[in-house]
């Protein structure tokens, strides 16, 4: 466990021999480990360089074992404070993206036409249903809400009428959200497609693979929208689609859990999320769900792992594999 910390294996072989046996001198400690003296004297440099082993008082040359109430904690506190700047560091990478993708989109002449305002998404969108003659590739990320489920089913109705296939990936959350499973209930009775899962791709309308619309700020797609034709683009949204429809399951279907972890695909997502140094927020806001319900998630992994902190959470999920 301490290695994830930084310890290597044979400095945290010595330092459980130093606080199991305080009164051994390096020649026992080496015995006891099945180290040499060299070796022992090495790993007591990091583990000195690591202020987990401090001059002892009562045998002069000697070293001894700091507690790790009090050494490891400080590790503990230096790790989160690295985490919270990477965290920031994240989403400071993040805003710096989607800024320049929305003033590369506005400046790359007919490769993309910005859209501002709902009228002007609604009317496309209409535009693009009316167009239709193959499939509609519709992904749909988190929360639903019930203004913009009911501006779509005029063109839904009208596209799936006509026979055309219609795929809708949604989040695992939109099973609890009423107005939103029922929508999606009604895309399945007319012969649409539903899936969910944990996560999904940023929201996008994918048309016969020969356009699509994505919103300008994935964040807030009330702002705009750009209207793709350029292929490469195209290409990735379509591969990034596939992706994710392939391994969501079904509405209608039980989730599963992983037989081998008792994880649901929610939680190991989440997981994943909160390591790779999202906030709570920031992660609540990847899978579709608010911010309590993430924390009651990993309060139910906590508890699972018999971690008291969600940075050991994290460690004992690590050496478990489930990340």
């Amino acid at each position: 466990m301490l290695e994830v910390l930084g310890l290597t294996a044979g400095a945290t072989t010595v330092y459980r021999a130093m606080l199991d046996h305080p009164a051994h001198g390096v020649d026992q400690i080496a015995a006891g480990c099945g180290l040499s003296p060299a070796d022992v004297h090495e790993h007591l440099d990091e583990l000195s360089r690591l202020t987990l082993v401090r001059a002892s008082a009562e045998r002069p040359g000697e070293l001894r074992a700091v507690s790790p109430d009090i050494g490891l904690a400080d590790m503990l506190a230096a790790q989160e404070a690295e985490l919270a700047s990477r965290q920031a560091q994240l989403a400071a990478s993040r805003a710096a993206v989607t800024r320049m993708v929305a003033d590369r989109a506005e400046h790359r002449a007919g490769h993309g036409e910005r859209l501002l305002g709902l009228d002007a998404i609604q009317g496309r969108l209409e535009r693009m249903g009316r167009d239709t003659a193959v499939e509609v590739l519709a992904s749909q990320p988190g929360d639903q809400r019930p203004e913009d489920l009911l501006a779509s089913r005029p063109a839904d109705t009208g596209v799936l009428a006509r026979g055309i296939a219609m795929r809708t990936p949604y989040q695992d959350s939109t099973r609890n959200q009423p107005h939103a499973a029922t929508y999606a209930h009604w895309l399945l009775s007319q012969g649409g497609e539903v899936r969910t899962a944990a996560t999904i791709p940023q929201r996008m309308v994918i048309i016969d693979r020969s356009q699509a619309l994505v919103p300008i700020d994935p964040d807030d797609n009330r702002k705009g929208a750009l209207h793709v034709t350029e292929p490469g683009i195209l290409a990735a949204l379509i591969d990034l689609f596939d992706q994710a429809w392939n391994t969501a399951v079904p509405l209608g279907a039980t989730l599963p859990e992983d037989p081998r972890t008792g994880l649901t695909a929610t939680e190991r997502e989440l997981l994943r999320l909160l390591g790779s140094g999202l906030t709570d927020d920031a992660a609540g806001q990847r899978l579709g769900i608010s911010s309590r319900t993430v924390s009651r998630h990993m309060s139910s992994i906590m508890e699972r792992l018999s971690a008291s902190s969600r940075f050991e959470a994290g460690i004992k999920a690590a050496q478990r594999g489930w990340l």
